[in-house]
């Protein structure tokens, strides 16, 4: 659970267009902007350093300080990164209040695939949903929620309903949504005759193509 809340320090800015975003960024800041609390969206900037490790080291709670003030509780309410680097680029983050319940996203891992029976005959196991809708205070919003399928054989299909969330903890998808499945492997045969499928319609096109070319070439010799 997050029991646990990391402090960030941040400057307050006047939004100044993209230009203004760019130079910041060659700075080593990250712009933000602050939503909620019954207040206007403040716009930020942070040492991209101190908010790498802040988020890293917090659970989902963060204590921001912005210019020096008493910190306020905020959750990490989106993060966009660089498409090739990875790097975050710009953050919003969401005042909250410790005793309300607020609605977030978490991880679903699924545990103990290896040992399932299904898996070690050979059955393949799809992980469907792998991002769970939850309800809870900002202090017990787990990093993730974890399942065991160790014991899912083939023909086997986990649905929502058979996740257990932690005390305090909300799930707000419907119960009947597949979160994994372990089916049969596919027999060398199938996969033997689709291969020849594919083999047989591709010498087709380039029997048409080549016949389609001939015909071509003899019409420009007519024509001489």
């Amino acid at each position: 659970m997050a029991t646990k809340t990391a402090k960030l320090a941040v400057a307050s800015r006047q939004p100044h267009g993209s230009r203004a975003v760019r130079r910041l960024r060659h700075a080593g800041r990250v712009p933000g902007v602050l939503y909620g609390g019954g207040a206007e969206p403040l716009s930020f900037d942070v040492d991209a350093r101190e908010l790498r490790l802040a988020l890293a080291s917090a659970g989902a709670v963060l204590d921001l300080v912005i210019d020096g003030a008493k910190p306020t509780p905020v959750v990490l309410k989106e993060a966009q990164r660089h498409a090739v680097r990875g790097e975050t680029i710009h953050v919003d983050l969401l005042h909250v209040r410790l005793d309300q319940a607020i609605h977030a996203i978490v991880p679903l891992e699924l545990l103990g695939v290896e040992d399932a029976p299904g898996v070690k005959e050979g059955g393949i196991l799809e992980h469907l949903t792998r991002e769970l809708n939850i309800e809870a205070l900002p202090t017990t919003i787990p990093e993730s929620i974890a399942h065991e399928v160790g014991e899912m054989q083939i023909g086997d299909t986990l649905a929502l309903g058979a996740i257990h969330a932690p005390e305090g903890v909300t799930l707000l998808d419907d119960e009947e949504i597949i979160v994994a499945t372990l089916s049969a492997p596919r027999l060398q045969a199938d996969l033997e005759a689709e291969i020849e499928a594919e083999t047989e319609l591709v010498g087709e096109a380039a029997e048409g193509q080549g016949e389609a070319s001939a015909a071509g070439d003899d019409g420009s010799s007519s024509e001489e």
